[in-house]
Formats: structure tokens, C-alpha cells, sequence
């Protein structure tokens, strides 16, 4: 059997791993042994932060929204017990942005929670 060799295959998968790299400081970006070691790591801290982020932002929402809330004299998890017991179904996502674009909005709706909690 002939001899292959892979010199075109090599190039170009070594230059995607380079490509990848670009930005990456000292060797990590220019030799393909430190650089292919480089890219796994950050493809892999890429995609464990894809799914931290989302937690992130849950933790600015409620931040967003306890800071509206006590503007309005209520604290978050009695805001939240409130519209639950309004059977007002809004996610934090919408709430935060609600307090941050429309306050007055956000107010009457705090009225609405602090109503129920009284009931």
C-alpha cells in the first residue's frame, strides 16, 4: 500500500485551530500545540458560561425588581407572594424591565401585590 501523506489535511486543520485562536496571548495563538490546547479551553469555559450567564441575568432581574419594588414600600419576596396571589403572570424578565422602562406602570402594579397581601 502507498504511503499517505496528510500535509493538506494537517494545514488546514492546523489553521482553523489558529484562526480560532487569534487574540489568544504569547503561544497560545502561533504554535498549533499550545494553541489547539488553548482553543479546547476556551470552547469549554465558552460553553459552561453560555449556561452561567442565564443565572447571571436571573440575578439582575430580581435585583432590578427588589429595588423597584422598595421605591413602592415592598420588599421583592413579598411583591412576588403578591402578583402570585393577583394571579399576575409575569416573569422576572418582564418585571425587571417594566420597573427599568415604565415606572408608573411598575407601581400600579406593587398597589396591586400590596392589595392582595392586605386581603
Amino acid at each position: 500500500m502507498p504511503r499517505v501523506k496528510g500535509g493538506t489535511v494537517s494545514h488546514r486543520r492546523h489553521k482553523k485551530v489558529l484562526e480560532l485562536t487569534k487574540g489568544h496571548r504569547g503561544k497560545r495563538h502561533s504554535l498549533y500545540r499550545h494553541a489547539h490546547e488553548s482553543m479546547l479551553h476556551a470552547l469549554d469555559y465558552a460553553y459552561c458560561h453560555r449556561r452561567e450567564r442565564k443565572g447571571d441575568m436571573r440575578k439582575l432581574w430580581i435585583a432590578r425588581i427588589n429595588a423597584a419594588a422598595r421605591i413602592g414600600g415592598l420588599n421583592y419576596s413579598q411583591l412576588i407572594n403578591g402578583l402570585t396571589r393577583a394571579e399576575v403572570e409575569l416573569n422576572r424578565k418582564i418585571l425587571a424591565d417594566i420597573a427599568v422602562n415604565d415606572p408608573a406602570k411598575f407601581a400600579a402594579l406593587v398597589k396591586v401585590a400590596a392589595d392582595k397581601l392586605k386581603n
